[in-house]
């Protein structure tokens, strides 16, 4: 009985899967422009920007299934647990990393949980920014949650990772998308060099993410 349950939780999640799929190609008609790396089925921990909540839904969704079926995004506990359905999706759908905020409460290093989801043979997509960017700079300072990881798994492929518009798409406090289109734009890999420090290469992984933000047409 509970290997048929598991069973049939496993083909819900991936008919999920396969819905949210469609319903971003119909909202959004999101295109992934591969601007620095092939979409090959290679371990990459992809860096994004964050201004929506619907940013790693749209990232993972672009991708090709072999990639998609390997890559798990890291997202926040407090929002991912909320309901039952999020939980299912968050946890079965999307199988994400998920992460405690709050340092008072969590009992798991963030660091270890990605870690551990690389060690799995995971690739991962991440926010640096640690939370929704809703001011006017395009990005705010990143965390040093990447610099961690990158010093822990130097081997793998740091890939940045521009969302385009979705915040258009999906404003703060709405939970019904507006059909705009949507770029996800891929550059070139990136690794943590011999002997760099922490500043210097949570500069360089920025600079790196801003250069794919498209230039705005007058």
């Amino acid at each position: 009985m509970k290997r048929a349950l598991r069973g049939l939780k496993a083909l819900a999640a991936l008919i999920a899967g396969q819905a949210i799929v469609l319903f971003a190609r119909l909202v959004t008609a999101p295109r992934a422009i591969w601007a620095g790396v092939d979409p090959v089925p290679k371990q990459r921990i992809y860096f994004a920007n964050h201004t929506s909540n619907g940013d790693f839904v749209l990232a993972w969704a672009v991708l090709p299934p072999p990639l998609r079926e390997r890559t798990r995004p890291v997202a926040a506990s407090d929002y991912w647990l909320k309901s039952r359905l999020r939980a299912f999706a968050g946890r079965d759908v999307f199988r994400a990393v998920l992460i405690d905020r709050n340092p008072e409460t969590r009992d798991e290093d963030p660091v270890e949980k990605m870690v551990a989801a690389l060690d799995g043979g995971a690739s991962l997509i991440i926010f640096p920014e640690g939370g929704r960017n809703m001011g006017p700079d395009p990005l705010l300072p990143f965390k040093t949650g990447l610099y961690h990881v990158a010093e822990r798994r130097p081997d793998v492929d740091l890939v940045p990772t521009w969302i385009e518009n979705l915040n258009a798409i999906l404003p703060k406090g709405e939970v019904i998308p507006l059909p705009l289109l949507c770029t996800v734009t891929f550059g070139p890999a990136l690794h943590l060099a011999d002997g760099e420090d922490k500043d210097a290469f949570l500069e360089r992984t920025a600079k790196s993410l801003l250069a794919l933000k498209p230039e705005r047409q007058e």
